[in-house]
């Protein structure tokens, strides 16, 4: 049986928001002098990394109207070679969300002929968040942020290169 997708929009951050707000509320009303500049450091947060926000939806939205699970799987399958290495990297650092939400589309790109060493990278690419870079290099600074983000990829792609080792050894 063919499961039904559901292509709809859905604001999946409503309660929290509401909660967020409502406690924004409250902590006005006890103490306004303190909670003032808290909430416009919030609104400013938000308008720097509000543009990269949009890049990152509007981006991933184009890859999903595009490209098919078969599609993206030949980038990523048994064949790929290299490339298939810096698409798994670059799409784990574009991606957004929670974890648990790309698990059905890398079970079809699975399903489809990904490499397992492949799915290793994606997951450990994504701790490299783009929304978080400006706010990384403002506290740590842009040296910092490039060596780290640096050591991640090369660390994403051994994690991956270590996962296919038993396959590549018979081990498995």
């Amino acid at each position: 049986m063919k499961k039904q997708q559901n292509n709809s929009f859905a604001f999946r951050g409503t309660y929290f928001f509401l909660v967020v707000l409502l406690l924004y509320g409250v902590l006005f009303l006890i103490n306004s002098t303190t909670t003032q500049p808290a909430l416009l450091k919030s609104v400013h947060i938000l308008v720097r990394i509000l543009p990269i926000f949009v890049v990152v939806i509007l981006f991933t939205a184009l890859l999903n109207y595009f490209l098919q699970p078969r599609q993206i799987a030949g980038y990523l399958g048994r064949e790929s070679g290299y490339m298939g290495w810096l698409w798994a990297l670059a799409g784990g650092v574009i991606s957004h969300g929670p974890m648990y939400a790309w698990y059905p589309l890398l079970e079809n790109l699975r399903s489809n002929g990904m490499r397992d060493e492949l799915i290793v990278v994606f997951f450990a690419s994504r701790t490299i968040k783009i929304p978080l870079l400006p706010i990384m290099i403002d506290h740590f600074g842009l040296k910092f942020t490039v060596v780290l983000s640096f050591y991640i990829l090369i660390g994403a792609l051994l994690q991956g290169y270590c996962y296919g080792l038993p396959k590549r050894s018979n081990l498995l």
